[in-house]
Formats: C-alpha cells, structure tokens, sequence
C-alpha cells in the first residue's frame, strides 16, 4: 500500500511556513492583520493550528509576505493538501483529536506504554475489550465504531515502506489480563510475531528494573523523513485529554527519557524470550 499524504501534516507545515514568511518580512501578527483589515488574533489562530487556513486569505498573505512563485505553488498546493480528507475523518466522532493524522506519515514511531498494548499491536479481540472496559455505556454501534477506527490505524504496517516501530512496554502491559486468558493469549503471540519483524522493535521494561524516568506515564514520539519541514512530535494521552509537544526543549526531554528506558528495559531478544514464558502461562 502506497502511503498517501496526511492533511494534518501539510496543515502544520502550511502554518509553520506562513509564520516562517512573516517573520522574514519583520512584522508582528497584529502588523499583518491590521494591514489587512483583519481581527487581530486572526494571524495567531492560522499560526497556532487553531483556525484552519481558508483558500481565501492566503492570496493576501501571499502578496503581504512577498512570496517568490515558487513559494505560492508550494504553500498553495499544501492548502489544497490540507483540506483533503484522511481514512479517520469518517471516524470523527470517536476518533477526537489529530493524533492519528500525525502518524498516518510518520516514518518512526517509539513509544512507550505502561498500562496496555500500544494499539498498533493491538488484536481485534483485545481492542473490543479495551473499548468495553473504557466504554461501559457505549452501545454496539459505537462500540463497532471505536474499534474499526482502531484497526484502520494498522494499515501503517502494510504501508510499501512502513514506519519504524521501537515500543518498550512495562512488564504490566502484558501481565494486566485484557478480555481473558485466551484474549492475551492471542495478543501476546502477536506481539512475538511482531519480534519478527525486521521494522518493530520490542523491548519490556521488566518490573525488576524498578523506578524508571517515565514514571509519569506513557508517550509516542513521532519522527518524519525531514525534520526541518515536519519536526518530530511528542504525543501524551490519558483518559481525560491529549497533548501534543512540538517546542525542541520537550522533544529533547522525552527523547532522553526514551533513551533511559531503552537501557534500563530488556533487549529486544531477552524481551522475546520473556514474551514465550508470559504466553506459557496461559
């Protein structure tokens, strides 16, 4: 499968060149919205991924900044880009935030995860019983829902040159019993199948490793083929809000973070071996 541009990549890359261009003409949001006869915090809301830049104000923009030819057909072909529609905008209503858009084009995906599978890995089984658990009121319909916008995010894997998976789970990630013994039975094979993998890399951070540096929870860094137009993203989720980092000084303390975890956690190779003995004992 042939990967297909994110439109919520060429949104932030739509932004940051905008901001890039004023920045270059030496004039403030509120310089160029006056200038146009806009609200002032209209500049900020395009800049900051507040407000989606609409195919009518980036002419204006354009002229203000003194864009070269070759900068117009760029910004203008990302705007178009932009508004395209990806796989989980049919998913909108349980798919709420732009995560997936972030790593629908992510070449390396490391994660760390502390409490289940990250969902990559996922079997259908034990998505259905993740979504139950969080769920309880939710009906079929949106029980069927949540768990096809689930397993859509797996076409990454069949994608003609896929992402670079590097997960460290915690030892409770594959000890917590999801759906019943035959669930993680079939869940833990799969993550030994994905050992195999020549792009996934699993290493478990056994609870014998003690106190670690992410403590605090579970993250997804997400790197892209240039990191001078899409800068990698940190990804924080618990059940009550998403956060997206994207300031250097934060990708660099959770990069670190991830480096520790990696030295502290099993190699890749002891981790399958410890993946056979789990799936025994059921």
């Amino acid at each position: 499968m042939a990967q297909v541009p994110s439109p919520t990549i060429r949104a932030r890359r739509l932004r940051r060149e905008l901001r890039r261009l004023r920045d270059r003409t030496g004039r403030t949001a509120e310089d160029v919205a006056k200038l146009l006869g806009w609200h002032r915090t209209k500049i900020i809301r395009f800049e900051l991924g507040h407000s989606r830049v609409m195919p009518k104000d980036l002419p204006p923009l354009l002229d203000l900044y003194d864009a070269s030819e070759e900068e117009r057909e760029s910004l203008t072909a990302l705007l178009r880009q932009s508004r395209q529609k990806g796989w989980w905008s049919a998913y909108g209503d349980v798919l709420p935030d732009d995560y997936v858009g972030f790593e629908a084009e992510a070449t390396s995906i490391s994660a760390f995860e502390s409490l289940y599978v990250p969902g990559l890995l996922q079997t259908e089984e034990y998505v259905r019983a993740i979504v139950k658990a969080g769920r309880s009121t939710a009906d079929q319909d949106e029980t069927d829902r949540r768990v096809a916008a689930r397993l859509g995010r797996k076409a990454l894997l069949s994608r003609d040159v896929p992402p670079r998976l590097w997960m460290v789970l915690d030892e409770a990630a594959v000890r917590r019993v999801v759906g019943g013994p035959k669930v993680m039975q079939a869940q833990i094979a799969r993550l030994i199948e994905a050992c195999g993998l020549p792009t996934v890399e699993i290493q478990i951070l056994p609870f014998a490793a003690g106190a670690h540096a992410a403590m605090g929870g579970p993250f997804t860094l997400l790197d892209y083929s240039d990191p001078i137009l899409d800068p990698t993203v940190v990804y924080l989720d618990n059940d009550s809000s998403t956060l997206l980092l994207e300031e250097e000084r934060h990708v660099a303390r959770y990069r670190l973070m991830f480096d520790h975890l990696m030295a502290k956690a099993l190699d890749p190779d002891e981790s399958a071996g410890f993946l056979a003995r789990v799936a025994d004992e059921y």
